[in-house]
């Protein structure tokens, strides 16, 4: 009772939860090895010291299943430990010296192989990305490692209206038929756009299904069920990421709706999990390893958007679960070194870590927060709408004969996307290209049809701050063929988020606000130039002046889009200003991105990824849920009145045989130990795994041991016959000090205790007799049935 005030008390604080750790299991690691003594014929008394974990530990004893959630105080407490231990040996010698060091500076060492890990495929994901996106257009004949760009950058034949158009670029029709113009070059150039892209499509959903079947999505929801302690063996696997970043490639040439910033924070992911198995202090302990993997989605995030500030904050607000002050700045120096190795690469060839960068140099203006709040609730309003809708989809693939047929939804969305992509002229770029061009301002040397002003003729020289101008032709042909983009995109987003590639949501959320943004800033710029005397453009918007920025409004769009789906905040607005380098378009973004938040909150709290956790099924206890109802421990915990009696295991009286049948008979993770059944006191806690592989070890290095031999978790063996078989002691498995709390309980201590903490599980009892348990798939169930949602939906899919 004592323990558990002291938690329930330091639950507000969670800089002391490694204290509550260290506290809880004390008492567990300064067990003694101890004899048992056997009564031969009455004459003889007999001490023979027994199998026990601490002088001899047992391999596999520890560890845990797939699909099983870790213990988060154990291994806290196995890293005290571990720590202690390595400390009293230092003094020894120069060699445990040495051993000391290399375990301090361990962590250190794997943040940073994994940020040049990270920085290096990201480059070599975003070069190869761009090289086979353009070649569903064409080849570059004099180097056919060249994309289009790089293709012209050497030629002396380009014109400034054409730049992007050179003797050494050759279309498809120019190579198949031998037009460059007309008809036939049209129609051929369509049908080898649609021909690459069904390719690059059934080559990366072939590889994920055959290879790596984890490689599929974004991988965020997964990583973020980890981080909370859940184990997917092979999610971060060497297989998982080869042939995510393989198909990460394949998936973005082909054109469909997606992105590749989200499967980055998995690729990066995969590289801390396979170098932490390099270092002893991370590869045996669960809750260490997912400190580097908080290190390495901040790395994923610092090279997808060239913001290592935000990659840290991401990290912290949306995935990680367990976040100390350390890994705070682990993650800081990995995100670091990705963001250096990926600047260093240069793969965009523009000295910056992204394709989109810009810089602004026109002030925004009081008036203008108006349309920038309008856009955080087109922002909200996409966010809610396509979260319902995308997840309408996913379970209706999932309770459907569809959704055995992954790769032929993927080579229909493919087709689909590929048909009615390639006629409008934005829906053709490559996504990040797109964005690129919404973001762009209008200057004297832009081409763009957005750009197709009509100039002052009295215009005396060329200036960096054009004045706004009548639109021409092009911008209105633009707006339309944007329109037009803007529904393709909404609709097809909704069904390729989701099927079996790799799929990012970040890039295609910020296309459809960057469109809408854009569409508003022009129609906004226009309104200031035909309306100047109106009193709200008065003051700002003189004649002649460089008054409206479409292009901010564009990145305002994306930021409200993305804050939309995701929910993000903090670190989305730290992003998108990392993007831009300047700070005086924070307060636009911050307006725009809490207006979204606040708007798709109106139709529901779950982000995307908080959605898609659910869906699938994965035991999540989100901290930013609040438990709001009045219910007690006694209301939730098992067994209910209808089932049958708590499986437990007593001090002493059972067998080895008794043991492994109860282990036969059940599916549950652990037991409960007790003094007798008269009693029900508690004593303990042993789980499954470890009860199983205690006795198969026990009968391989032990003689006597056999079925009807006494178990004994008592620290002193009874008496027993003299002809009795020898008994196995299995104290040193034993959790001493589980935690408890009472049947009156309030379940909201219960859930915060749960967070907090971690736990698997937690025993009720009631003036120290045990009643019951409750796990943390029993909350979860209980917070579905509250909700009015199926609780029986709260399992692994």
């Amino acid at each position: 009772m004592l323990l558990c005030k002291l938690i329930v008390k330091e639950l507000a604080s969670d800089d002391k939860l490694e204290d509550i750790f260290f506290i809880h299991y004390f008492q567990i690691f300064m067990t003694e090895g101890t004899h048992y003594t056997m009564t031969n014929g009455g004459s003889i008394n007999s001490s023979t010291h027994l199998l026990d974990l601490l002088d001899e530990p047992i391999p596999g004893v520890g560890t845990y299943d797939d699909f099983h959630t870790i213990d988060w105080v154990r291994e806290k407490c196995k890293d005290r430990e571990r720590h202690r231990r390595i400390n009293s040996k230092k003094k020894e010698s120069a060699w445990e010296m040495t051993k000391s060091l290399y375990d301090a500076w361990s962590g250190w060492l794997v943040v940073t192989l994994t940020g040049l890990a990270s920085g290096a495929l990201a480059g070599l994901i975003d070069i190869a990305a761009d090289w086979m996106t353009d070649l569903k257009e064409g080849i570059c004949l004099s180097a056919l490692w060249f994309n289009h760009e790089q293709c012209c950058w050497g030629s002396n034949e380009t014109t400034f209206e054409e730049r992007d158009k050179c003797p050494q670029w050759k279309t498809w029709a120019e190579l198949i038929i031998g037009q460059a113009e007309g008809p036939g070059s049209y129609i051929m150039n369509y049908i080898m756009y649609i021909f690459w892209a069904l390719s690059f499509a059934f080559l990366a959903v072939s590889l994920v299904k055959v290879f790596a079947p984890y490689a599929c999505g974004s991988g965020i929801p997964e990583i973020k069920t980890i981080l909370s302690g859940f184990i997917i063996r092979g999610y971060l696997g060497k297989w998982t990421l080869m042939i995510k970043t393989i198909t990460l490639v394949l998936a973005v040439a082909s054109g469909l709706s997606l992105g590749k910033e989200g499967p980055l924070v998995h690729v990066a992911c995969c590289c801390g999990n396979i170098f932490s198995y390099l270092f002893p202090k991370y590869s045996t302990n669960e809750a260490k390893k997912r400190e580097v993997l908080s290190a390495a989605s901040a790395a994923g995030v610092s090279v997808a958007f060239g913001a290592p500030i935000g990659g840290v904050l991401f990290s912290l607000e949306e995935v990680s679960y367990y976040f100390p002050l350390k890994t705070l700045w682990r993650s800081f120096f990995a995100a670091l070194v990705a963001a250096f190795v990926l600047r260093s690469i240069n793969p965009f060839g523009n000295s910056r870590l992204v394709l989109f960068y810009v810089e602004y140099h026109t002030p925004w203006y009081l008036f203008e927060l108006l349309p920038f709040i309008l856009l955080g609730v087109f922002g909200g309003l996409w966010g809610a709408f396509f979260i319902r809708a995308n997840i309408a989809w996913c379970r209706r693939r999932k309770s459907t004969k569809f959704g055995k047929y992954p790769v032929l939804e993927v080579i229909i969305v493919a087709a689909i996307t590929a048909v009615i992509a390639f006629p409008n002229p934005y829906t053709r770029l490559n996504t990040s290209e797109l964005i690129k061009e919404l973001f762009t301002d209008c200057g004297p040397l832009e081409s763009s049809s957005l750009c197709d002003y009509r100039n002052d003729m009295n215009a005396s020289k060329i200036v960096d701050d054009i004045p706004d101008r009548p639109a021409g032709t092009g911008v209105y042909s633009a707006i339309w063929q944007l329109c037009l983009a803007l529904i393709f995109k909404i609709i097809m987003t909704v069904f390729t988020f989701g099927i079996k590639v790799p799929s990012g949501l970040f890039i295609p959320s910020m296309a459809i606000g960057a469109i809408a943004g854009r569409i508003v800033g022009i129609a906004v710029e226009q309104l200031a130039y035909y309306h100047h005397d109106w009193f709200i453009f008065k003051e700002w918007c003189e004649v002649g002046a460089d008054c409206i920025t479409p292009g901010l409004y564009a990145m305002v769009g994306a930021a409200a889009c993305l804050g939309g789906v995701t929910r993000m905040t903090v670190s989305l607005v730290v992003i998108v200003f990392e993007l831009t380098g300047g700070l005086e378009y924070i307060v636009p973004l911050m307006a725009a991105v809490m207006t979204s938040k606040w708007v798709g909150d109106a139709f529901g709290r779950e982000g995307i990824y908080e959605a898609h956790i659910r869906l699938n099924g994965y035991p999540f206890l989100d901290a930013k849920e609040e438990f709001t109802h009045t219910t007690l421990a006694a209301d939730v915990m098992r067994p209910r009145r209808s089932d049958p009696p708590l499986a437990v295991l007593t001090q002493d009286n059972m067998t080895v045989e008794d043991i492994e049948n109860l282990i036969n008979e059940t599916s549950y993770n652990g037991f409960p130990v007790i003094m007798s059944k008269e009693s029900q006191r508690l004593v303990g806690f042993a789980l499954r795994r470890d009860l199983t592989i205690a006795i198969e070890s026990a009968r391989k290095k032990q003689e006597g041991i056999v079925g009807s031999s006494r178990v004994c978790f008592a620290q002193h063996t009874p008496s027993l016959p003299a002809e009795s078989p020898r008994p196995l002691k299995l104290r040193s498995i034993l959790d001493m000090s589980p935690f408890t709390v009472t049947d009156h309980t309030p379940m909201e201590i219960v859930v915060d205790i749960f967070r907090k903490l971690g736990l698997r599980q937690c025993l009720v009892t009631h003036n120290g007799r045990l009643l019951g348990i409750i796990t943390k798939k029993d909350i979860l169930r209980h917070m579905a049935q509250t909700a009015n949602q199926d609780p029986a939906s709260i399992m692994f899919n």
